[in-house]
């Protein structure tokens, strides 16, 4: 099973931007918790962070027939980009979107995720945690999808 997980707009300045919304802890050290639990379920995973929406579009569509799902922080692209969206809806993949803040409790503008009709879930308002819930999330996710596939295939 291999994972990807990209990064939106500014994740790059966590542990040091408002630290009283996103907390003390950096992105590399989200990475670094987030591979620990990965290899401890067997998961390959893969990082990647860009504050470019082509470059993430880019990304999304380098995951189809690469990996298994996407666990996505979109940032503020959550709230304006059809770009990344649509780039999620087209590899027709799991993929679960996460946001450390819990969004909905934000100004009015953050409160509408754009890109979470492609989603499978919405992980929002549990810190860096979260990422850990994404991970069981899409492992369970594509365990089901793997399932349904293979017994689809025997009834063939």
């Amino acid at each position: 099973m291999k994972i990807a997980v990209i990064q939106g707009p500014n994740l790059n300045m966590l542990g040091i931007r408002e630290q009283h919304i996103y907390g003390s802890m950096g992105l590399e050290q989200i990475h670094e918790q987030l591979k620990t639990a990965a290899e401890q379920n067997g998961v390959e995973i893969e990082f990647f962070q860009s504050n470019l929406e082509g470059e993430i579009v880019d990304r999304i569509q380098e995951c189809l027939g690469t990996v298994d799902g996407i666990m996505i922080n979109p940032a503020a692209y959550s709230h304006t980009s059809i770009a990344i969206k649509d780039a999620l809806s087209a590899v027709s993949m799991p993929v679960v979107e996460v946001h450390i803040s819990n969004i909905y409790k934000r100004e009015e503008f953050r409160q509408k995720s754009i890109t979470a009709g492609a989603s499978t879930g919405v992980i929002s308002g549990f810190g860096p945690f979260g990422y850990h819930m994404g991970l069981i999330a899409l492992m369970q996710i594509i365990s089901e999808v793997k399932a349904i596939s293979q017994a689809q295939q025997k009834n063939a």
